[in-house]
């Protein structure tokens, strides 16, 4: 510290009485190096200084400069005059043509969109902590370049195998043809080869069928994935046929979670207790043998109380009962979608505020950026990877790719 101020004169600082006397000197300061910058960008552009008789007969030179305003988070609204060439061909790298804010300010405003602000609490906010007016329109037009990194990001290449991929879906608002309805997007999130979990893309669809699943496996297949082990889902309509024409080897696995969730919805309040006790005896079984002989035993006792309740266990049996094929390691991973639910939590902390989405592409932003900020805690493998590795190996063999 004692060595820079050792660059200025003694009585430098003396000279502002007040700290918008220094802010005003620091903002030509930097107006005037960034405008110097500028002009360097055009002499490297042009291949000689300015004056200089190297720019004789070149074809083109120096043609004034232009005012423009420019909002930065540090110093509010700043007007630069940007150099110009008679060619018009100058494209400077500095501040970008059509740039009409600073890229850390455009950082913090999609920030505070992706934490679920809307354009009207961001404008404030904005307004508040950097001096700058921003209207709503700008801030949308801002976190519209998102959506080139939305596209990039569906499209991205991907893993040739995952072990696991887990399926569900989100609820959300959207406008179409003139009115809100409810739109579902999907995701699906893979378990990788080092133990660590991806959301691999999202899909957006008013209703479920096997033709909607079948262009999701497509997609997923031709941006790289070879193979899935297990896929677990809720009983989403149409997959199961789906994926068996895309990854036929793939072992699908129903959730027992939201199944209890749907066997409960047949039972009064006063039997629920008693018929969940009864029903854990079915889903914690050692194996599929003592699973069927449990169920049989749950059916005797309940059925024709709550024909529907046993009904959906024993038509969808085949789908939930395949984790009793493997370890118990496994089993815990896959008897569940809960963790593509906690992801559709945390989407919804981001998405509150917004009640309503304008198109799918709006919708897909927040959620895209929400993703964003979940996938940054997801830096740890899962717990005992390394014995759950060596138990799918085994199991799988030569279908996994290390």
């Amino acid at each position: 510290m004692d060595n820079q101020q050792s660059q200025f004169p003694k009585d430098f600082f003396k000279q502002f009485k007040s700290k918008e006397d220094f802010q005003s000197f620091f903002t030509d300061l930097y107006k005037h190096g960034v405008e110097e910058m500028l002009k360097g960008e055009l002499d490297e552009h042009l291949g000689y200084e300015k004056h200089s008789k190297d720019g004789h007969n070149t074809g083109n030179s120096r043609n004034g400069s232009y005012s423009k305003k420019v909002k930065t988070e540090s110093l509010g609204d700043l007007v630069l005059n940007i150099p110009r060439d008679r060619k018009s061909d100058f494209e400077p790298q500095l501040i970008a043509k059509g740039q009409r804010m600073s890229d850390k300010l455009e950082e913090a405003i999609i920030g505070m969109y992706g934490r679920g602000m809307t354009t009207s609490d961001i404008s404030e906010q904005v307004k508040e902590a950097y001096g700058v007016d921003v209207s709503e329109g700008t801030i949308s037009n801002v976190t519209n370049k998102v959506v080139e990194h939305v596209k990039e990001w569906q499209n991205r290449p991907l893993e040739p195998v995952y072990f696991t991929v887990w399926m569900d879906g989100i609820v959300l608002k959207i406008k179409q043809g003139g009115k809100y309805i409810n739109k579902c997007i999907y995701l699906v999130i893979g378990l990788k080869k080092d133990g660590l979990k991806e959301v691999l893309g999202m899909w957006v669809a008013e209703t479920e069928s096997a033709s909607f699943w079948m262009s999701v496996l497509t997609d997923l297949k031709a941006r790289g994935v070879e193979d899935i082990l297990i896929a677990c889902t809720d009983n989403l309509k149409g997959f199961t046929d789906a994926i068996k024409g895309v990854f036929p080897q793939t072992v699908t696995q129903l959730c027992i979670v939201h199944q209890i969730r749907n066997s409960c919805k047949y039972v009064v309040w006063k039997d629920r207790k008693p018929f969940c006790a009864d029903l854990k005896d079915v889903y914690t079984a050692p194996n599929k043998a003592a699973a069927e002989q449990a169920l049989a035993g749950f059916a005797a006792k309940w059925e024709s109380k709550y024909k529907h309740a046993i009904l959906s266990w024993k038509t969808n049996w085949e789908n939930l009962t395949n984790y009793f094929e493997f370890p118990m390691k496994i089993r815990k991973i896959i008897y569940t979608t809960n963790t593509i639910e906690n992801v559709n939590r945390g989407i919804r902390k981001y998405v509150k505020t917004k009640v309503q989405f304008t198109d799918d592409m709006a919708a897909q932003k927040a959620v895209y950026l929400a993703l964003v900020n979940i996938e940054k805690k997801w830096n740890a493998t899962l717990h005992n990877w390394g014995l759950i590795l060596h138990q799918f190996l085994t199991i799988f063999e030569n279908r996994c790719r290390l």
